[in-house]
């Protein structure tokens, strides 16, 4: 560690996890061609609102079986039109290692008000036991805890012959994880994570088995017009055909095309996958070394390729409180914008205080790298008494 300050920047100090970091080349002028002023049902905004929807298919190699729709609110309207409109027939088990895992367990108790739920818990840094997981029930979970920094090790837990759905948060997994589709059943995702999109717009991807739950069941309660996937006991397929619930902003749908031309350049879905597994080994090897951070997830097989959370450790660092730990990592975070090396690293608010870094494939890795010499100057200059 060295409490001289770097010579050298990242180049984008741009390392949040969500909104997180535009593809590289990324400028307002990818938004030019954009259809605004027009009807968003009209002809050329249906065609791009399918041509999203189809490359979000093929990049993401998305089985034909499946089907995709653009809801509103981000990724958390895509989880809660899912659950809104396929939970009840079951009990439900949901994994809650995070701070939205832990909303989604509330609102299914509290708003939904169902009455056979399971909570299977752990404190941040770790997962629950998957071998407890009932699959005769509805089973919600997050493929990653971006706040905890954690993930499930991969699909193998999901039994194929699963009575109940799945339903999966997958935001922070896609564009980093192979994900498989097969054993999803509905799996949720947004534009502003690894492809570096705008938010407000949400990604919902329903299996058969999703299907035909949602037309074969009617939900015990009215659902909001802003969830509502189904129509007369059918399923709307006009929304899975690039219609939409209510107006998109088009700009944001420009911006999330461009980000999968970009995908498609540096090599479609195991492009990305590389690029997060190159950047997260950055800063593994730093951590590895560190004095002063660790992993918040302690076990390497739930450490997922982004985003890259940080507890405090060691003597100098790890002794405080709470409170002072906090006061830590806020001077670090604060040091570290000032000097336009790296915006938003402070952990999230509701995680144990440290630093989170996204290490998703729109980052560059030679910019992670520049970033670990000011970490440590950062760390140095933000101790008390410094």
């Amino acid at each position: 560690m060295t409490a001289t300050k770097p010579s050298v920047r990242p180049g984008r100090p741009h390392f949040a996890s969500g909104p997180c970091p535009k593809p590289p080349g990324w400028s307002a002028a990818a938004l030019s061609g954009a259809v605004v002023g027009r009807y968003h049902r009209s002809g050329p905004a249906r065609a791009r609102l399918c041509e999203l929807a189809e490359k979000t298919r093929a990049l993401l190699r998305i089985p034909a079986t499946h089907r995709i729709a653009i809801v509103p609110g981000s990724d958390t309207g895509a989880v809660e039109s899912a659950m809104w409109n396929l939970l009840a027939p079951r009990g439900v088990d949901i994994l809650a290692f995070d701070h939205f895992g832990r909303e989604w367990a509330r609102d299914v108790a509290d708003e939904l008000r169902l009455g056979d739920v399971r909570t299977l818990a752990a404190p941040y840094g770790e997962i629950p036991d998957l071998a407890r997981v009932d699959f005769d029930r509805d089973v919600v979970f997050t493929w990653t805890g971006t706040p905890a920094g954690t993930c499930v090790p991969g699909g193998g837990w999901i039994r194929d012959d699963r009575r109940g759905l799945t339903v999966c948060d997958a935001t922070a997994a896609v564009f980093a994880v192979d994900l498989p589709w097969e054993k999803l059943d509905a799996a949720t995702f947004s534009w502003q994570k690894a492809m570096g999109g705008e938010a407000q717009h949400g990604m919902l991807v329903l299996g058969p088995r999703a299907v035909e739950r949602l037309e074969s069941h009617t939900p015990p309660w009215p659902i909001p017009k802003l969830f509502r996937i189904a129509r007369e006991g059918r399923l709307d397929e006009a929304l899975f055909a690039g219609g939409v619930i209510n107006t998109p902003s088009l700009l944001a749908v420009e911006d999330a095309l461009f980000a999968l031309a970009w995908i498609e350049r540096e090599g479609g879905l195991d492009g990305m996958i590389a690029r997060s597994r190159a950047n997260r080994a950055v800063l593994d090897s730093w951590i590895e070394s560190s004095a002063w951070a660790a992993h918040l997830a302690r076990d390497p097989a739930t450490r997922p390729p982004t985003p890259v959370a940080m507890r405090f450790s060691g003597p100098r660092a790890g002794a405080g409180d709470e409170a002072s730990q906090r006061r830590l990592a806020a001077a670090i975070a604060a040091a570290l914008e000032a000097e336009f090396v790296a915006f938003d690293i402070e952990a999230y608010r509701a995680a144990p205080p440290g630093l989170r870094v996204w290490t998703g494939g729109t980052v560059e890795a030679a910019d992670l790298a520049a970033l670990t010499g000011w970490l440590d100057w950062a760390f140095a200059q933000s101790l008390p008494g410094s």
